[in-house]
């Protein structure tokens, strides 16, 4: 019988989302992360539960026949990324699976589904990194980057990487240079002390305009002055139209804000999808892949299809994109958005596009629907990655509206919500994936919902 902590070797057969392969021991299941099915692999166990194994690698055996020599030299150790090793094509593959397994799992049948379409761009593709501040081992230098897989503290420090562009390496090694030089410690998680937390790094794929927001604690024992004189000193191909300063006292290793200041430029950048311009502030929720979103928007397009004079909901709205892109089709467009910079930004894009038919409302969904008195004839909801909260899915389905086109980044999310909808009079008419992040184990999904009863 085997035991907490044992070695034991493993034949992945299959994979489910997000990236946790399957396969069996004796009469186990075993469930490991960042194994392929094909792979024969050494894990040691580090849970044993209702006749479930889970582990983590300790040495890969064999590699699955498919497999491919990553482009990133990170690959291995790196957090970041889950498939840098398999083809696109089989990627692809992989993630189709997964979201249409899942569906069918939830009791989502009988629909039409579109395929998976693939992000115009597969390198350099991403317009916001969230770096961490950490050491490479226990009392190693001083490191920026990626968690290490199955580390909660350590960190890489990337000198290259095939998902951001040059200009993300360079500000990286700038910045770890300057405090390894300065001496400046990073925050340790556990005992709540020391300075750098994260580094978020925004570029428009369009507009090449930087925004950097430095997240430390309120111990600050260095010149944010210096350090901005240090950044605009570095050979980019973008401009640096940002340079913010965050303080975060709070426990939780997440990026926000107790305060924010100007250190240079503005508190935004500027890019644009289609042919519309969006001002982007550092909190506000933009999709991650620009060129890859203009086809994402594509596909929710296709599924609204005709919206002449209609009114359109466009909840979890972000900035406004859907809303304003859909807008010049409908006869009125409102948006809920619960990051109220977010919204600010949403009216001025409205404006700065010439959109007289949208308003952007700023609150949690949960609340602001209540206040909604229009009627509307398609609701677009685009959740956070745990969905739609249960309350709020319920006031959704009383409008009633005739269709809802759902735009998912978490296929395990949708597909509960989806049984929610399908349980109150809806329909699971089309289906769509749109590999938007490649070579990581996200995917998105859009869905076309019809009142049928």
């Amino acid at each position: 019988m085997p035991k907490k902590n044992e070695i034991i070797d493993v034949k992945i057969e299959d994979i489910a989302f997000p990236n946790k392969g399957l396969g069996k021991f004796e009469d186990y299941k075993v469930v490991i992360k960042n194994s392929l099915p094909g792979e024969s692999i050494r894990m040691r166990i580090t849970k044993k539960k209702n006749g479930v194994l889970e582990g983590r690698i300790e040495e890969i055996l064999e590699k699955a026949p498919y497999e491919i020599e990553p482009k990133c030299s990170h690959f291995d150790v790196c957090g970041g990324c889950a498939y840098q090793n398999i083809s696109n094509e089989k990627e692809n593959e992989i993630k189709e699976k997964q979201v249409l397994k899942l569906l069918e799992n939830a009791g989502i049948k009988d629909f039409q589904f579109d395929g998976i379409e693939v992000s115009p761009v597969l390198e350099g593709y991403r317009n916001k990194c969230e770096f961490s501040f950490g050491d490479t081992e226990k009392g190693g230098v001083l490191s920026l980057g990626m968690r290490k897989r199955q580390s909660y503290y350590e960190v890489v420090t990337l000198t290259d990487c095939n998902i951001i562009d040059s200009d993300y390496l360079n500000i990286i090694k700038g910045s770890v240079e300057f405090f390894r030089e300065k001496g400046t410690s990073f925050y340790h998680k556990a005992r709540h002390e020391g300075t750098l937390r994260h580094l978020v790094v925004r570029k428009g794929a369009y507009t090449g305009e930087i925004l950097i927001n430095l997240v430390t604690s309120s111990d600050i024992t260095f010149d944010v002055n210096e350090y901005k004189d240090m950044l605009l000193a570095l050979e980019l191909e973008g401009e640096i139209v940002s340079l913010l300063h965050t303080v975060n006292d709070g426990i939780a290793d997440v990026v926000k804000s107790d305060d924010t200041k100007v250190v240079y430029g503005r508190d935004y950048f500027t890019d644009k999808l289609f042919d519309l311009e969006f001002k982007i502030t550092a909190f506000s929720f933009f999709q991650t892949n620009t060129k890859g979103a203009e086809k994402l928007y594509s596909i929710v397009k296709d599924y609204i299809g005709d919206a002449e004079n209609k009114v359109l909901f466009d909840l979890y709205c972000g900035t406004g994109t859907i809303g304003q892109i859909m807008a010049e089709k409908c006869k009125k467009v409102y948006g809920i958005e619960i990051v109220e910079e977010a919204v600010v930004a949403a009216n001025e894009n409205a404006v700065r596009n010439g959109i007289t038919n949208c308003e952007f409302i700023a609150g949690d969904v949960l609340k602001k629907v209540d206040e909604l008195t229009d009627k509307p004839d398609i609701i677009v909801v685009d959740p956070p990655r745990e969905g739609i909260h249960p309350k709020a899915i319920g006031k959704i389905i009383n409008f009633d509206a005739p269709e809802i086109v759902y735009v998912s980044c978490k296929p395990s999310s949708l597909a509960n919500d989806l049984v929610v909808f399908e349980e109150n009079g809806y329909k699971t008419m089309r289906v769509k994936c749109m590999n938007q992040f490649g070579r990581t184990n996200h995917v998105e999904t859009v869905v076309l919902l019809q009142k049928v009863r």
